[in-house]
Order: C-alpha cells, then structure tokens, then sequence
C-alpha cells in the first residue's frame, strides 16, 4: 500500500503541466523543457559538437542535444541508472564517483575534446539537507574536474546546483576558470526546489 506522502508525489507528478507536456511533446521527462529553455536563449548546442551528457537516465537532455548536433556531432551519456538506447547516442551505465566510469568515459571519447559538459546529476536524496547537500557538492566537484580535463578551451559547462553549503565556493571557482557565469532557474524547475542551473561559458 503507497503511503500518503508517496501518493501525493505522484498526484502532483501527473498533474504537472511539464509532465503532461513531455508526453505531448514526445521527450522522455520534464527535465528536457530546462535545457530546451537554456538552448533558446544562449545557443548552447551547435552542430558537429562533441557533448557529454552527465547524469542522462532518462534521457530527456540526450534526445534534445543528439537533434541540435546533428549526424557530424557526437554524444556520450553517462548515468548511473539505465538508459533505454537512443539512436547516435552512446550511453555509459556507471557511478561517476568511481574512478572506473571516469577512466571509461575518457575511453569513449577516444581523444576527442569536448565543446559541451552538461550534468543534471543529484544523489539520492536521504532527507537530511546538510547530507544530501554534502553529496551534491562533491558530484559537482568531481564535474568540474571532468570539465577541466576534457573540455576544450573555450568550451561551455551546465550543471545542477544546489542553494547551501559549498555554493559560493563553486560560483567563485567556476568564474576563475570561466570567460562568463550565468545562474538560471527554468520555468520547469519546481518552485519549492532548491535547484538552479550554472551556466560556465569560455573556458579559459
């Protein structure tokens, strides 16, 4: 029997408007309206890119970014959950934490430097804030390692932040390393999620 909690999740899961949508629309999750609104505005996406999609499952950013970059551009996606197949998209199951998915995503690349690095990677929450925010922040961390290595200069980062603990720290790395900083909350972002979306262009 679902609890209460679990029940009203679900409620407002099908009755979200974005949700609703995506079926409309034929994308995999509301989370393809938060890229697709960052596109719009700051052409993030070109043809012939190489991107590297973090934290993918289900997939809603990979449909979106395998059209924009057409047939000359490349896409890796990594998440540590599965991902059903999507057609010129080569898909990586694997935990980002681990040194081995690391070593197999470089792998794929095959050499190739990255134009685009977008992770819309969370942990588990646990519902403790001060732990799950802990977790966010080293995800990030160890993507903004990832972007160090591979991104080519002048090269573009999207990752999911979270309000708290490590936050201005980040923003202040990133704007070292980066030609410009952006902060974006998307129409699609829930309004009591404490989620926004850092946008590091120009990689120095």
């Amino acid at each position: 029997m679902r609890s209460k909690s679990s029940h009203q999740w679900l409620k407002e899961h099908f009755e979200d408007p974005y949700v609703q949508k995506s079926w409309k629309d034929g994308y995999r999750c509301r989370a393809a309206y938060k890229l697709l609104e960052i596109q719009e505005k700051y052409k993030l996406i070109q043809p012939g890119m190489v991107v590297v999609d973090l934290g993918a499952a289900p997939g809603g950013w990979s449909q979106l970014a395998r059209e924009w970059i057409g047939r000359k551009g490349a896409l890796i996606a990594m998440d540590i959950l599965p991902m059903a197949e999507l057609e010129g998209v080569e898909f990586l199951q694997g935990d980002f934490t681990e040194i081995e998915t690391e070593a197999a995503l470089i792998k794929l690349l095959d050499s190739r430097a990255v134009d685009v690095v977008m992770s819309d990677m969370a942990p588990n929450m646990s519902g403790t804030r001060s732990v799950d925010q802990a977790k966010s922040m080293y995800l990030i961390e160890l993507t903004l390692d990832f972007a160090r290595k591979n991104l080519k200069p002048g090269g573009d980062l999207l990752i999911k932040i979270f309000h708290g603990e490590g936050f201005d720290e980040t923003l202040k790395v990133c704007r070292q390393e980066y030609e410009k900083v952006i902060m974006k909350k998307p129409d699609a972002s829930r309004d009591r999620s404490r989620e926004s979306y850092l946008l590091a262009l120009g990689k120095k």
